[in-house]
């Protein structure tokens, strides 16, 4: 069956309550890049750990209605644990049609690769405390032992450096990230049988703090981030449903897809974050003002 063009040729939507899920685009952005993309950050209502599910739930269906008839998307990415915990079901029946991809701590393909037996896990404290957490451990726990640290501050702190910003009780990312390996236990060294091999990170956020934990670690743990099985997943629904975007060429160069990047509040700091984590010197966000209300 041949794609049909029209559809393929659709964006990608991905959002999520701040700027963390750009490591979830990063990953999407490598393993398609001839795909277009519209990456929607509700900052105006972040963070949704803080929000009712209520809420949550209205505010992630505005979002898609805006990315579904506004920029006419071909596929959801909800970039957001919180958003996908609450609110993907309300998501899925209200756009049937709409192929959905969320979010989750990867713990399932760490329990693949993990040779030791022995897996790390960073996760915020609203994480590790959700019911779906404690269900995907118990799932693929099996004879392996879960290291488990919620990391709280990581992530605020993370978005702070962006803007050269301290911390109001004084930590960095490197203090918070050295504490919170430290609680964790022992890591495998060289061809060491026991110790902590492969190290989850939790959080959309922590993939940013990677070339600080990679030193903390050692060489021999493997850092798994939550966007690489999203963008595999992603890329399995477009083959599936016949909507991956053919590789053309458009006027003798190959054809490299679009990013446009949208928010609800803070634009200077979506923008900045494009900069710095994904390399795009001339990022620009546009703010959606009309969305910083309720629903």
């Amino acid at each position: 069956m041949q794609p049909d063009s029209a559809l393929a040729s659709r964006p990608i939507g991905v959002f999520d309550s701040g700027v963390g899920g750009l490591s979830v685009l990063r990953q999407l952005l490598r393993l398609l890049p001839q795909e277009d993309f519209v990456y929607l950050a509700d900052t105006a209502w972040a963070p949704y750990g803080e929000r009712s599910t209520e809420e949550i739930q209205q505010r992630s269906l505005a979002i898609t209605r805006h990315l579904v008839d506004t920029h006419a998307i071909k596929l959801l990415v909800v970039a957001c644990n919180t958003a996908t915990a609450q609110a993907v079901h309300a998501i899925r029946e209200a756009y049937p049609a709409l192929p959905i991809v969320g979010i989750e701590p990867a713990i399932k393909p760490a329990a693949a690769l993990t040779l030791t037996g022995h897996i790390g896990i960073m996760a915020t404290h609203a994480t590790v405390q959700s019911q779906r957490f404690q269900r995907l451990v118990q799932e693929w726990s099996g004879d392996r032992q879960m290291h488990i640290q919620a990391c709280n501050g990581l992530a605020l702190a993370i978005e702070n450096a962006l803007e050269n910003q301290a911390n109001p009780d004084g930590e960095t990312v490197e203090s918070l990230c050295r504490r919170y390996v430290q609680a964790l236990g022992s890591f495998v060294q060289d061809d060491a049988i026991n110790g902590i091999d492969t190290l989850v990170l939790g959080c959309t956020h922590y993939p940013f703090a990677a070339d600080v934990l990679r030193p903390l670690v050692g060489p021999g743990v493997r850092l798994i981030e939550p966007g690489e099985p999203v963008a595999r997943q992603t890329a399995r629904l477009l083959e599936s449903a016949h909507l991956l975007r053919p590789e053309t060429l458009e006027h003798s160069v190959l054809h490299h897809g679009h990013l446009e990047l949208l928010c609800t509040a803070a634009p200077r700091r979506l923008e900045q974050a494009a900069r710095q984590w994904l390399h795009l010197p001339r990022a620009s966000a546009q703010l959606l003002s009309n969305y910083a209300e309720a629903p």
